[in-house]
């Protein structure tokens, strides 16, 4: 049996791959330091747009490329190995769970704009943390006539700001409403953070907002969606830190094979070899994880041991490759001049997002207490 790509997957990925080694670089992404803009390349956006790759995973019929959840993990893993300041993730996989999930009427007046990078789409699956971690949702929506109106916050939203439409649940009645929200809409204040990475998040405060019935996706049994987008969320995030960890090993790896101490190559070095040869394995533990967690998403049967799996790699994989990658380096690794520190920045952002390795250790540990069953 082959488990490898087939050749369609693999010319996805050579054209994201193509498109971002020409388009970014570390001088195109001094730009977005120190928050001198927002960390969002909109011509590039656009780029990935005309070629077919921003509705990757969208049906022929709403004008994506006809592909699915394993080609957009293909092109989110080029863009962590980029570092492209571009909304893959929550874009993707909003219109993913828009095609799945929503109405014809949603599907037909979002999809192929989303496809075509007219509209940009969002998600929040973050909120403050509860004192009582038992509580629900902290956004509550009530009924107005067909429209909902919400109040309660959002925290973590990447791109929010930039988005057309958020899609996002809340706590209606005793069931949980998943619906699109318009950020400019009133009653909606977006209050900037500031992230290590540079990522343009917000805060997102709902006091009043208004969702008119067009935008309601559904007004029950909408924690079940949530839990299928979450889970392709975390995957993606892995495959993303897969991208950054692999470049950031290769940089290392190609710098140590240059670098010369007593006249020899550093890499020559046993303790520095036996670094790199960690990271190398760690990688490709990460890799086999993720594409694993991936392969079952994609083919729609349950892979939340094997999502909670790969997010413990991902983390663990991101920890030590950045310190290693930092420490074969030297002082250079640390040089704002060179680009490593920015890997190891957004290896620590992917760590924690979504619940770092002790986290998802801990909730799988809660599972296997329960009596549940890991793998099916």
């Amino acid at each position: 049996m082959d488990f490898g790509f087939n050749e369609q997957q693999r010319e996805v990925q050579a054209l994201a791959r193509k498109i971002l080694s020409e388009q970014v670089s570390a001088q195109s992404l001094a730009a977005y330091d120190e928050y001198a803009q927002p960390r969002f390349n909109a011509a590039l956006w656009q780029q990935l747009a005309a070629a077919g790759l921003a509705g990757v995973a969208l049906d022929e019929c709403h004008g994506g490329m006809g592909f699915g959840f394993t080609e957009l993990a293909l092109l989110v893993e080029e863009v962590g190995r980029s570092i492209a300041p571009l909304p893959v993730i929550s874009h993707g996989l909003a219109a993913l769970a828009l095609q799945r999930f929503a109405g014809r009427a949603i599907r037909d007046a979002l999809l192929p704009a989303a496809a075509a990078g007219e509209i940009l789409l969002g998600v929040a699956l973050s909120e403050p943390l509860n004192e009582d971690p038992a509580l629900p949702l902290a956004v509550k929506a009530r009924p107005e006539g067909d429209d909902l109106v919400l109040q309660g916050v959002k925290t973590a939203v990447a791109f929010a700001a930039q988005a057309d439409r958020i899609l996002l649940a809340a706590r209606h009645g005793d069931d949980v409403a998943v619906l699109l929200l318009n950020p400019r809409a009133p009653g909606v204040s977006l209050e900037a953070l500031e992230t290590t990475s540079f990522e343009p998040q917000y805060d997102m405060l709902l006091d009043g907002a208004r969702v008119p019935a067009a935008d309601i996706i559904c007004t029950s049994d909408g924690a079940a969606m949530m839990d299928w987008l979450a889970q392709r969320v975390t995957a993606a995030i892995c495959a993303h830190q897969l991208g950054a960890a692999d470049c950031a090993m290769r940089m290392a790896a190609g710098y140590t094979s240059e670098r010369k101490q007593f006249e020899v190559p550093v890499a020559t070095f046993q303790a520095v070899g036996h670094r790199m040869a960690d990271c190398y394995i760690d990688i490709e533990c990460l890799r086999l994880t993720t594409y694993q967690a991936v392969s079952l998403l994609d083919s729609e049967q349950p892979a939340l041991t094997e999502v909670q799996i790969a997010k413990i790699w991902a983390g663990d994989t991101g920890h030590r490759v950045s310190y290693a990658s930092q420490h074969v380096h030297g002082g250079t690794g640390i040089d704002r001049e060179y680009p490593l520190w920015r890997y190891c920045l957004w290896l620590r952002h992917n760590e924690m997002t979504l619940g770092c390795s002790a986290a998802q250790t801990a909730a799988l540990g809660r599972r296997l207490a329960a009596g549940e069953a890991l793998f099916t």
